[in-house]
């Protein structure tokens, strides 16, 4: 089974809503000599769901969907409507079952089919479905980006995506997105006040509790998130994400018993969701409850292949004192972030995090954390990491520099007053 990171932060909240209603449209550019079974089976896979996943009817309709969509494809090959549909429920599964290296790639090879069967030199003149699709495959493709933390194009993709459809709400959530990761704060909160008059709903109110947030209205954030999940109705994935992650967000500042009645909340609703149940874990391993916490988190990662839940996992092992067990999960860790960096995801934050936190090495953390500040010089995340590691190196001038940075947006997160703390000492 292929394991993966699933990205931390609900700025990724894309479903299958960038779906319109559109006419079918073909351009006659298939292959010569291919047979309809011949197409069909070049379709991307669509990977069984773990059982634990498959959340009733749900797991039947997705493949019936996906049935009919390679039937539509091979009746003929050069529709543009089913493959969208497809990327668009690839994207979607590699959310609920966090296997990033099968289906991002497979979404970026629907995108592209689409992208390269529409002409683009003079768009103006397309006729409105083709806008509309090409729209569509450009709004896609920026989702897949931002997923893989390739912020830069992600930004230029959803820059020509708005510029055929301004009035979309959810490829504002995408420049949002972009902005927020680029370090770009101002223009993040100009887009996502655009998406929010266009469409309030929970994607919408998600980028505003986070750009709340990080601007230190933690209590704004979790009104904002609030909304966000009576928004969304019970049992969605997008809603037990929504709810995920403002109970991460009490964990964050120190409400634990909030946090774990939210991933409790979850788990009433959606039973078997993988992220509640690692996210309860954690407050296990806070109670010192290491036996139950230990337990789920082996629920959870027999649930789907999520990297984050292995870290936790490990930690555990550390907390423990079983260093073997410790030595021996490292490893697999490792080879989890190498699977996904193999299919073109950028992991240098999360290794940053890894060589700082887990398995402390604090010169391969410098490097990944320097890579990804090459990036990204402005964004308040990296550069949180560059101060935290520059203190563990006792470089305070260079870790004063970037605990400044990282301030700039007057975030109250807890990790700046360790800085504070740390750098007046």
């Amino acid at each position: 089974m292929h394991r993966s990171i699933f990205s931390p932060t609900f700025l990724l909240l894309i479903t299958l809503f960038f779906t319109a209603c559109t006419q079918k449209g073909e351009v006659k550019t298939a292959k010569a000599g291919l047979s309809a079974d011949e197409i069909a089976a070049a379709v991307p896979k669509l990977l069984d769901r773990n059982e634990a996943i498959r959340n009733g009817k749900e797991w039947d309709d997705i493949q019936n969907y996906y049935g009919a969509q390679r039937k539509a494809i091979a009746a003929n090959p050069d529709a543009l409507e089913p493959r969208l549909k497809l990327a668009e429920l690839f994207i979607q599964e590699a959310r609920v079952t966090g296997e990033h290296p099968h289906y991002y790639p497979s979404a970026l090879t629907m995108l592209e089919e689409v992208l390269a069967r529409i002409p683009q030199d003079n768009i103006a003149a397309l006729p409105a479905d083709r806008k509309d699709f090409l729209f569509r495959a450009l709004a896609s493709k920026a989702s897949v980006q931002l997923s893989l933390h390739d912020f830069s194009n992600a930004l230029e993709t959803a820059s020509r995506a708005v510029a055929i459809n301004p009035h979309n709400a959810q490829i504002y959530g995408a420049l949002a997105d972009a902005h927020v990761e680029l370090g770009q704060y101002t223009k993040a909160v100009e887009m996502a006040d655009k998406m929010v008059s266009i469409r309030p709903d929970l994607r919408s109110y998600s980028r505003v509790s986070y750009l709340r947030e990080i601007h230190g209205d933690v209590s704004g954030a979790m009104e904002a998130l609030d909304m966000a999940v009576k928004a969304g109705f019970p049992g969605q994935e997008s809603t037990a994400w929504a709810r995920l992650t403002l109970g991460n967000l009490h964990k964050t500042y120190g409400d634990w018993n909030n946090a774990g009645l939210q991933y409790r909340m979850i788990l009433a609703e959606r039973a078997d969701y993988p992220f509640a149940i690692a996210a309860l874990a954690e407050v296990e391993m806070h109670q010192k409850n290491y036996a139950e916490a230990e337990k789920l988190l082996k629920k959870a990662c027999g649930i789907i292949p999520e990297v984050s839940f292995y870290e936790k996992l490990a930690e555990l092992y550390q907390q423990t004192g079983r260093q073997s067990e410790f030595d021996a999960l490292v490893p697999e860790i490792l080879n989890m972030m190498q699977e996904d960096m193999d299919k073109g995801h950028n992991m240098s934050l999360e290794l940053a995090a890894f060589y700082t936190d887990l398995a402390p090495d604090y010169a391969k953390a410098l490097h990944y954390c320097l890579a990804e500040y090459q990036k990204r010089p402005d964004n308040i995340d990296v550069n949180r990491r560059l101060a935290l590691i520059y203190c563990a190196q006792k470089d305070f001038t260079r870790a004063k520099e970037h605990y400044v940075k990282a301030g700039v947006t007057h975030s109250k997160h807890p990790e700046l007053s360790l800085l504070k703390k740390m750098l007046e000492s």
